[in-house]
């Protein structure tokens, strides 16, 4: 490992919301740590209802983690543009993120422990 990245099992259950309702729930979720930055929780795909989220052209590229394909979720009010993403080809040193998805936490999107 570089040292930029760690990732391990979240303890408890972690919930994520998007326009007040549950998109997701897990036990078996991820965190993980980047060198500089506040921890992520990433959820496995199979806890997350794959039906409001929206594939997105966005793309990104991180060094530590691989390139990150991005998706819209659509609420009752609005679609939320690229608040989720997810690595499909992670590195070496993230492998074990590869088939979750992380949120970008806001005014419309919760990640939490419940």
């Amino acid at each position: 490992m570089t040292g930029k990245i760690r990732v391990r099992k979240a303890e408890g259950t972690w919930v994520v919301r998007a326009g007040g309702a549950v998109l997701g729930e897990s036990r078996n979720a991820l965190e993980l740590d980047e060198e500089g930055l506040r921890p992520v929780i990433y959820f496995p795909r199979d806890d997350i209802a794959m039906a409001f989220l929206d594939d997105s052209d966005h793309r990104t590229h991180c060094p530590w983690k691989g390139d990150a394909s991005y998706f819209s979720i659509v609420t009752k009010s609005r679609t939320l543009e690229d608040v989720a993403w997810s690595y499909e080809e992670p590195t070496e040193d993230a492998a074990r993120i590869k088939g979750y998805l992380a949120f970008q936490p806001s005014d419309f999107v919760t990640v939490e422990q419940v």
